[in-house]
């Protein structure tokens, strides 16, 4: 079998560093997302320190403010983000039969400008102050008057070049899904996950922009002098906060989306039963998408918008609490009769489930816009928001690591490491934020460096931050346990845990460069359990086997999210010839990326993978 091209391997780095493999794109957003969760956890543990006791000096005032507005952006942006990118990455293309993303190229550039855009927003600590104007960087805190150092600077800019790189890969996987199912593979017989995936996607691309122009504008505001959120010059500072939060309302749903995705997965396959009422949970998804583009106000109720305005919001509010409730009575009636096995995984999942409804009743209670006066910045709506994000969210993700694991690495995470992880974290976290609920009705402001004795804020606080120390501890044992399975043999099962119903567990763990050696043709909904039912232990075949297009790697993302990083730092400072050169570095990886004709090369899946290229 001749072609009239031949392929560059590499080893080491550099196959890291130009790899467009959908699963080392996800490793590398896995490692980067948990190396970012890691820095704003520590961010998260000293805020906690600060507050453990009154009047305590731990830190000053302006480094607390840093603190508080980096450890928001890091865990939203650069550690929930990415970790939610490298389970779709490891999963999707797996679970819809596919060989790769629609865009491989472009998916390795959508990593790199994330986590150069991150990295440029945590170079502010090393530069004179990170951003400190909270991490939703309301004008006029946010403006030249009130923070004059180049912080929030560093965060317009690295914001802009890492949500570039979230809005590509929304866009990757939309293209995906919609094109590259296997032959059978309906929109109804999709997985939870991939379902989950694409409405994100939808999500992501409609959601992003409007952040993206508001950073844009308060770009211009700072570095340019224009004033498009100045009152003193004719700007409208409530502007940024209409655009801040259209975006940041369905970024919340960005997050919980997939997580709600995994628990589906997860609860489905450590049940033994089909997921309850499938159809039901896709249309409950699609409308948790539709309603999230229509509450953002419910941020705003205090701002003065009348009452006829904060009716309407706190209505929509209330309203997308029953989709959501549709999805808990559907996990809970999987459950029911099911032959349920408590693995790491499904503790995470079953742990999810209550924890998300108390976050989901906060939300019912903030959404009366009258009641919100009362609660609106204080610590009720930190503990609120917490249990909707660490309690569904983070919880939803560490169970889909502990799932998904023995896939991506070829080894089974260690299980009583696993169930220890889990319970420090869990109880750590319920310590931490259950009483900020009763501290924020007591009047405890939130974002406050230090607080008064006497007010009956001291016992609750220690308790706080006590459990902030256990979560830390939690995560401690879960590195432990990475380290551990890693050093183990890549020994895992095609299907590790017995039960799996979708076609990732088809396939070898890690699985081969080209993923499938035939293409499955899917029969149904839980593909391969169905095939396991009819007592087949393979899918059935939907094409004959024959040589394997492959994309080449390419070394042009990273290339191209360096020069974007030089030119933000050019930007930024007004060296405008760092800037341009950055920027000719960028668009000149283009120019050659649209030129050079790149054909990829063919692999034989009958021979061993490494000796498999065909020159």
């Amino acid at each position: 079998m001749a072609h009239a091209h031949a392929v560059k391997r590499h080893t080491g780095l550099m196959d890291w560093l130009t790899t467009v493999d959908h699963k080392k794109i996800g490793i590398l957003y896995l490692f980067a997302g948990f190396f970012f969760f890691l820095v704003g956890g520590l961010e998260a543990i000293l805020i906690r320190v600060q507050l453990w006791m009154p009047m305590n000096d731990f830190v000053s005032a302006d480094t607390f403010n840093q603190l508080l507005t980096m450890h928001g952006t890091t865990m939203i942006f650069l550690a929930a983000m990415p970790m939610i990118f490298a389970l779709m990455n490891a999963v999707i293309p797996l679970q819809i039969g596919a060989r790769d993303v629609a865009f491989p190229f472009l998916n390795s550039l959508g990593f790199w400008t994330f986590f150069f855009g991150a990295v440029l927003l945590n170079v502010s600590w090393f530069a004179g102050g990170a951003p400190n104007a909270g991490w939703t960087s309301y004008v006029p805190l946010a403006s030249p008057v009130y923070s004059s150092t180049h912080g929030v600077d560093y965060y317009v800019i690295g914001l802009q070049i890492a949500g570039l790189g979230t809005l590509i890969g929304g866009i990757n996987f939309l293209a995906t899904i919609i094109n590259m199912r296997a032959p059978g593979m309906s929109f109804m017989r999709m997985p939870m996950f991939t379902w989950a995936a694409f409405i994100t996607s939808a999500l992501i691309l409609f959601a992003f922009p409007a952040l993206t122009v508001g950073l844009v504008a308060l770009m211009f505001d700072r570095l340019f002098d224009a004033n498009f959120f100045d009152t003193s010059q004719g700007g409208n500072a409530v502007l940024w906060e209409h655009i801040f939060w259209i975006f940041g309302h369905p970024e919340v749903y960005i997050l919980i989306l997939p997580a709600f995705g995994i628990i589906s997965e997860v609860i489905s396959t450590f049940s033994r039963k089909r997921l309850f009422g499938y159809s039901s949970m896709v249309f409950a998804t699609v409308l948790i998408g539709f309603l999230g583009f229509m509450v953002w106000a419910h941020h705003m109720f205090t701002t003065g918008l009348g009452p006829v305005a904060n009716a309407l919001f706190s209505i929509a509010t209330m309203l997308i609490a029953v989709p959501t409730g549709i999805k808990i009575f559907n996990w809970l009636f999987t459950m029911w009769g099911g032959s349920i096995k408590f693995t790491t995984a499904n503790l995470f999942a079953v742990g999810f489930v209550p924890t998300f409804v108390m976050g989901g009743v906060t939300g019912v209670m903030l959404a009366a816009a009258p009641a919100d006066f009362q609660y609106h910045d204080s610590y009720f709506v930190v503990a609120h928001f917490h249990y909707v994000i660490v309690g569904g969210l983070v919880l939803g993700l560490f169970s889909g690591l502990f799932y998904w694991w023995p896939k991506m690495f070829g080894r089974v995470l260690n299980e009583t490491l696993g169930k220890w992880f889990f319970w420090l974290f869990f109880i750590g976290f319920h310590l931490t934020f259950f009483v900020q609920h009763f501290l924020g009705l007591m009047g405890m402001p939130r974002r406050v460096w230090q607080y008064l004795d006497g007010l009956g804020f001291n016992e609750m606080n220690l308790v706080s931050s006590v459990g902030a120390m256990l979560m830390g501890l939690g995560t401690v044992v879960f590195i432990i346990n990475m380290i551990v399975t890693g050093l183990k043999p890549r020994d895992a099962a095609n299907d590790p845990w017995e039960d799996g119903r979708t076609l990732e567990w088809t396939i070898p763990s890690p699985p081969p460069e080209y993923n499938f050696a035939q293409t499955p043709l899917v029969r149904g909904y839980d593909a391969f359990w169905k095939e396991k039912m009819e007592g087949k232990n393979a899918m059935t075949p939907a094409e004959p086997l024959g040589p394997i297009h492959m994309p080449s790697p390419s070394i042009l993302p990273f290339l191209m999210s360096v020069g974007l990083f030089i030119a933000g730092f050019g930007f930024m400072y007004h060296n405008y010839y760092i800037g341009i050169g950055g920027l000719v570095l960028t668009f000149g990886c283009m120019f050659l990326r649209s030129v050079i004709d790149d054909h990829g090369f063919h692999i034989d899946p009958e021979e061993p993978q490494d000796k498999g290229v065909k020159a």
